[in-house]
């Protein structure tokens, strides 16, 4: 799975957190690469969910 791809399933807009935070973005991306994708997830669970709060995908602001 690419990481777009993961950032869209876990509802978070790729592009807008790339953009407003490129640093947190590319270590993310880098250790996506490096970890399966459960991995990761386990790791990130908190702040996933803050990330996602912070850029959602535009039809769960609609919603």
């Amino acid at each position: 799975m690419e990481f777009e791809t993961y950032l869209l399933s876990k509802k978070i807009d790729a592009l807008t957190f790339k953009v407003n935070d490129i640093e947190l973005f590319s270590t993310w991306l880098y250790e996506f690469s490096q970890l399966h994708e459960a991995s990761f997830t386990d790791q990130k669970r908190f702040q996933i969910n803050r990330i996602r709060r912070k850029y959602p995908l535009n039809s769960e602001i609609n919603q």
